[in-house]
């Protein structure tokens, strides 16, 4: 093989091609074909004989149109009828000279899409080698061959790789187009939308991604406790590092996995977290003893606080709350609790009491969790945890506090009342005021310290999946997103959501409830600048034979046209236009399965003054059909396959068969447009790496034991870094990166660059020595070097050398959404 690209020619000094064959299927992407002189040549259908050559196409295509499959006839794996390479001449089916013929053929049409002698042919594709066997014995009888005709067809072929194709064509000295733009939402054929894999499976989508938290907070607290956090060999990190790659597999985390697959996906995280759970009350514990020689105190973790249920909180007089910040700055959050109690007393790290109060588990809350728990009562209260460090919080019934503290500090006790039916109903803290009308629907939102006003309308409405019709038989599936019409069916039954009101001096809630099935609650909290909204939706009824996709809808007054934003993997914000492609022509087949995006944890719109910006807390899909309007799916349940792979439908029928009940949150805040950016970076942050929060039983003598507050960072890191990674790399070594959360227009002060100094950040960790490496960390970022390309626009990407970070102070320069990974050598100070 010739890896520096070499030209070959033959006798007649003729350019020949080189066909390079890859025995695996390449990552997605789009191509468009032009010639030498870039100019646009015009698209072929995949699979076809003779080239078809037609205008580009006018929808959004994955590219089965081009390369990404094996060549017509050639597929060898078990099941296919195409015909193996038979080169024994005694035999009547020999076919060498037809094969190849057809070969050659074949890829002689293929190289009119090409601009260099260099291509790729992708042999196999998804559920392919099965028989790797079969594959290789006649991919190696084609190639030799097809090699030995080369004097004739002036074409070579050999085994390569994505990034040895790479570099041969970085040497051909040609100028290539480049792309901006993502390939969101794609489709592989009209009608068939791939936006609905967005939403699938919601509730493992949720699931990752507090496992992720969890999967942080463990790696963190290895460095920091060191061999303290080992003592337990079940107590370990390295078991949900596996599992979390394992679902990032493309059928995992997608939820378009068969549901047995997806139930073992769910196994297997919940074993990590186990084990990562044991590692944090181990190393917790050892972090906040007073005396090394005192062993810490029991822990227990609660993985069901969504629907109130925690055996450790339910029936005990007393026990502490302990709190870890992943965040490398201060923190302050709400923390809700099951108990059976009607008042309890709170206090803080420092003794002091803390305001807290007593509520009954919601409706919906009971309907979700039906038998399991016992918990009558949520106890709320306000906590502040510092920097990459833990807090503790001990809680005690009334009747033991009474006896130490004044009635005043219990619990403030608070009982849910019926809504107005006659008149609008306000609900307010401080900092927002909430407005429904008199059936109970959403009507206005204020953020008084911005002095920002919107009027919105919000409800829940669904889709009808398509199961097929005359214009395509594409149903919708795990994959696919295709409503039988444009106009989704209101769930309010157009009287009244029967809204009740919770107001307590902490939290106060508005709840609502549109079907037996689908409940949500309005909650503002004291010190907060955004308003929650948590959805609790399922069993989705199926009786009636008609699949169903739930959707949540703001109806706003904000002026955004048809334009809207939302976020790639939670970093960089991307400009959206309804019916519009950056590419080429959009045509509307699918009107709302084409604009439906991945919404990974935002989304916003914005006119001039204000913007309406939605957080998730896991990975949805959405969009914004009309100015104004924002949208966000938040379960799926249908009835056919949509014939993409998984061979089942999306019909998840739960713990309890009839049917899977998701719960979920949106953080909705409303700012004046020029500081919105700074608000929802900060809260990304602290939604994606939130507070972990586990119990204990062992509460006397807690404060002569223990300490109560402790931070593992000297100083918290600036406003716009994220502390991205801290993990132990080897005994001496740990791996870090930072992160800036800003893009280069998002404020006009967080934007700009920043330093960090590392020498001295960690008080526990003596850093002696400093090395750069690539974002992956496996290799020296200065001895990476990465092809330049000649483009129209110039060369890019443009050289650049980060400033250095060198001894004493390790300073560490950050650029907007920059991200700088070093292997740092220590000693424990």
């Amino acid at each position: 093989m010739d890896g520096k690209g070499k030209k070959f020619r033959n006798r007649k000094n003729q350019m020949r091609y080189r066909w390079v064959l890859t025995d695996f299927t390449l990552p997605v992407s789009t191509r468009t074909i032009e010639g030498p002189e870039s100019q646009t040549r015009g698209w072929r259908r995949y699979g076809e004989e003779t080239p078809t050559w037609v205008d580009p196409p006018t929808y959004s295509l994955v590219p089965c149109l081009v390369i990404f499959h094996t060549p017509t006839g050639f597929l060898f794996d078990r099941g296919c009828d195409d015909p193996p390479i038979q080169d024994d001449k005694n035999l009547f089916d020999y076919n060498v000279d037809e094969r190849v013929d057809a070969f050659v053929k074949w890829v002689t049409l293929q190289s009119l899409a090409f601009q260099t002698n260099h291509i790729m042919l992708t042999m196999g594709s998804d559920f392919q080698y099965e028989n790797a066997n079969a594959w290789y014995k006649n991919l190696d009888k084609l190639m030799k061959y097809v090699n030995a005709k080369e004097r004739d067809t002036n074409i070579y072929t050999l085994y390569s790789t994505p990034s040895c194709y790479t570099y041969n064509l970085n040497k051909a000295n040609k100028t290539w187009t480049t792309k901006e733009q993502d390939f969101f939402p794609y489709a592989d054929s009209p009608h068939s939308d791939w936006s609905g894999y967005f939403v699938s499976r919601v509730a493992f989508k949720g699931n990752e991604r507090r496992s992720n938290n969890l999967l942080q907070v463990c790696k963190q607290l290895e460095v920091l406790a060191g061999s303290q956090s080992s003592k337990d060999p079940e107590a370990e990190v390295e078991t949900l590092k596996e599992y979390m790659g394992v679902s990032q597999h493309h059928d995992s985390i997608t939820g378009t996995a068969k549901q047995h697959v997806n139930d073992d996906y769910t196994k297997r995280l919940h074993i990590g977290n186990e084990k990562c759970q044991k590692l944090v009350g181990l190393a917790v514990g050892q972090l906040m003893a007073k005396n090394s020689s005192t062993e810490g105190p029991k822990t227990q973790f609660c993985n069901y606080l969504n629907i109130s249920m925690c055996p450790a909180t339910e029936n005990a007089d007393s026990f502490a709350v302990i709190l870890y910040n992943p965040i490398g700055r201060n923190v302050s959050t709400y923390v809700k609790i099951p108990v059976n109690g009607a008042s309890y007393h709170v206090a803080g790290p420092d003794g002091s009491s803390v305001t807290n109060q007593v509520q009954a588990v919601s409706d919906a809350v009971q309907r979700v969790r039906r038998d399991r728990g016992s918990a009558k009562n949520d106890l709320f209260f306000f906590a502040h945890v510092p920097a990459l460090g833990f807090a503790t919080y001990q809680v005690t019934s009334a009747k033991q506090a009474l006896k130490r503290v004044r009635p005043q500090a219990l619990s403030n006790n608070v009982k849910a009342v019926p809504a107005p039916a006659d008149s609008d109903t306000v609900i307010s803290t401080d900092v927002i005021k909430v407005t429904f009308d008199s059936t109970g629907l959403l009507k206005s939102m204020t953020n008084m310290d911005s002095n920002v006003t919107v009027n919105v309308k919000q409800s829940f409405y669904w889709y009808n999946g398509s199961a097929g019709n005359h214009e395509s038989g594409q149903a919708s599936g795990a994959y696919i997103f295709r409503p039988n019409s444009s106009t989704p069916m209101d769930l309010f039954n157009g009287k009244s959501v029967s809204g009740k009101v919770v107001k307590g001096s902490e939290v106060i809630e508005f709840h609502q409830t549109f079907q037996p099935w689908l409940n949500q609650i309005v909650r503002l909290y004291k010190a907060k600048n955004f308003v929650e909204f948590e959805w609790v939706v399922g069993p989705i009824p199926f009786m009636d034979g008609l699949g169903k996709e739930i959707i949540t809808k703001f109806d706003t007054d904000i002026d955004s046209e048809d334009i809207f934003y939302t976020d790639s993997n939670g970093r960089q914000m991307m400009k959206r236009q309804k019916n519009h492609r950056e590419d080429y022509p959009y045509v509307d087949l699918e009107p709302v399965a084409g604009n439906y995006y991945p919404i990974n944890s935002r989304i916003f719109i914005n006119d001039k003054n204000k913007q309406f910006t939605i957080m998730t807390d896991r990975s949805e899909g959405g969009s914004s059909l009309k100015s104004g309007s924002v949208e966000l799916m938040v379960h799926r349940r249908l009835l056919h396959d949509d014939g993409k792979g998984v061979g089942e439908p999306l019909n998840e029928t739960g713990q309890f068969g009839d049917g899977l009940m998701a719960i979920g949150k949106h953080r909705v805040l409303i700012n004046q447009t020029p500081q919105a950016a700074t608000i929802h970076r900060e809260l990304g942050e602290e939604i994606y790496m939130a507070p972990w929060v586990f119990f204990s039983s062992q509460t006397s003598g807690w404060n002569k034991t223990y300490d109560t507050m402790k931070s593992f960072i000297n100083m918290n890191l600036p406003r716009n870094v994220h502390l991205l990674t801290l993990e132990l790399w080897a005994e001496t070594e740990i791996l870090i990166r930072l992160e800036h959360m800003f893009e280069k227009d998002d404020d006009p002060e967080y934007s700009k660059n920043v330093t960090v100094s590392l020498k001295g950040l960690f008080p526990t960790l003596n850093i002696t020595g400093v090395d750069e490496h690539t974002l992956s960390a496996n290799q020296e970022l200065e001895s990476a070097t990465r092809l330049q390309w000649h483009t129209k626009d110039g060369v890019t990407p443009e050289k650049f050398s980060p400033p250095p970070v060198v001894a004493p102070s390790y300073d560490v320069m950050l650029s907007a959404m920059q991200i700088r990974t070093f292997i740092a050598t220590f000693n424990r100070a």
